[in-house]
């Protein structure tokens, strides 16, 4: 299952934690429509990602380097220049979402909230592989129980204006195009944790860990969306929609615990893209190994343009342009290779162990 918790720690905070990705991608096409592109979306990200496990299972690529090595050959680097401008737009727009939270709190410069989620991502990013896979398994405690606890209290308030946003029988057009968009920029979480696929025993353990790894990312978002079709169509303007819901809510206490809940999000995925980075500078040394100062220094890095991004451009604009580029360029760049050269490789069998791959350890300080 840690496959499957991490990849949805990397996918819900530029997925869905605030909403607002789901009021751009889904509620223009209704609540049908809506659910038949999260469906679609679904579907995508199940498929990549048993093939993305066999793959990496088969080859033994741990970290996105290698395994693009072994999937594109000689021309892997495209996917370094990709991934790169990725993790800088999509942690800049969890800066920006998460200046946004600490504004509607607090009234704090949106500024101050961005960098205390850098500096959280920096404190964990910088303890490697153990922290990291910690975060992931204990924080999707306390998410998956709020979301529960949120759709709960929704539905009790709200459902009577639930059922006839689901009765209208009009589906938006778009609804497909909403959910390959959709899953293509967060599709490249699949490659941001090979690291925790050293666990895996066989490939009957990567198929199984795959085909999980699309439903514990989207149930959330589902319940999520259901919830937000009450306030169709006025909640496709909010910056911040999950803010909206809550203070319609009219329960205090629980808006500062689903806030809470957003940045550990935000928290979650965010080191996750960055340890990604870090991982496969480690491996590039030829030991594997990366000394804490050293990841610090790169996190830092990382981060600081990203804040940089998110203080210059804002949430909504990054998500409504950056988040498409990113979605044609992961696409063409990751998923048609896999659905077609990788997946021809792993039914050929012809798949071996990188010269590359070997067991690494933490690094002392």
């Amino acid at each position: 299952m840690l496959p499957g918790l991490a990849f949805k720690a990397v996918v819900i905070g530029g997925g869905y934690a605030t909403g607002r990705e789901l009021a751009t991608f889904f509620t223009p096409s209704g609540a049908r429509g809506g659910l038949l592109g999260m469906l679609t979306a679904l579907l995508i990200w199940s498929l990549v990602c048993v093939l993305t496990y066999l793959f990496a299972f088969k080859t033994r690529s741990f970290d996105y380097r290698t395994f693009f090595k072994q999937l594109l050959g000689p021309f892997w680097p495209l996917f370094e220049i990709a991934y790169f401008l990725s993790v800088t737009v999509i942690l800049a727009v969890y800066a920006a979402a998460a200046g946004s939270i600490g504004q509607a709190l607090f009234g704090a410069q949106p500024l101050q909230g961005a960098l205390l989620l850098m500096i959280c991502i920096a404190l964990i990013a910088t303890y490697g592989n153990t922290a990291v896979e910690r975060l992931f398994k204990y924080a999707s405690f306390f998410l998956y129980a709020t979301y529960v606890l949120f759709v709960i209290l929704m539905l009790a308030k709200f459902g009577g204006r639930i059922g006839p946003a689901f009765t209208d029988a009009s589906v938006g057009h778009a609804w497909f195009i909403g959910g390959v968009t959709y899953a293509g920029y967060n599709i490249f979480g699949a490659v941001i944790i090979l690291a925790t696929l050293r666990h895996l025993a066989s490939p009957r353990d990567a198929i199984i860990a795959g085909i999980w790894s699309g439903p514990l990312a989207m149930i959330p978002a589902m319940s999520f969306f259901i919830c937000m079709v009450a306030f169709l169509p006025d909640i496709q303007n909010e910056t911040l929609p999950s803010d909206y819901m809550l203070g319609r809510l009219g329960i205090p206490a629980f808006r500062w615990v689903f806030q809470a809940m957003i940045f550990v999000a935000l928290l979650e995925s965010g080191t996750g893209g960055v340890h990604a980075i870090n991982e496969r500078i480690a491996h590039a040394l030829g030991a594997g190994l990366l000394g804490r100062r050293a990841r610090l220094a790169i996190t830092a890095l990382v981060l600081g343009g990203s804040v940089f991004i998110a203080a210059r451009f804002g949430l909504v604009a990054l998500i409504a342009s950056g988040y498409r580029w990113i979605a044609y360029a992961i696409l063409l760049i990751y998923v048609l290779p896999l659905l077609t050269l990788g997946a021809w490789r792993i039914v050929r069998g012809d798949l071996h162990a990188s010269r590359l791959a070997m067991v690494r350890t933490e690094a002392p300080e």
